[in-house]
């Protein structure tokens, strides 16, 4: 019986550390989807931040309030959450 508790135990903690090395970086997140969030309309920048809760975070940066564009963010990529805030233009010096 002993043996079997140790088996499961040891089981649930080798699952949980397979996930836990399979889940990309926020970068890998963010370099792998940010042409397709830069192709929407009004969308400035894309870059890593954190949320309301101090997690890491996707930043969609806003040229202006845009409702499609919002429409159709998603609320997460790879497992990180996806924030927008307004930003106005970015322009290159």
């Amino acid at each position: 019986m002993a043996r079997r508790i140790l088996f499961l135990c040891l089981l649930t903690i080798t699952a949980n550390c397979t996930k836990a090395t399979e889940m990309k970086t926020i970068s890998e997140v963010k370099r792998a989807h940010e042409a397709e969030l830069l192709a929407l309309p009004d969308v400035a920048s894309v870059g890593v931040g954190r949320d309301g809760k101090g997690g890491e975070a996707i930043v969609v940066g806003l040229a202006r309030d845009n409702a499609e564009t919002k429409a159709r963010l998603p609320e997460r990529l790879d497992g990180y959450p996806v924030i927008w805030k307004i930003t106005g233009a970015i322009r290159s010096q």
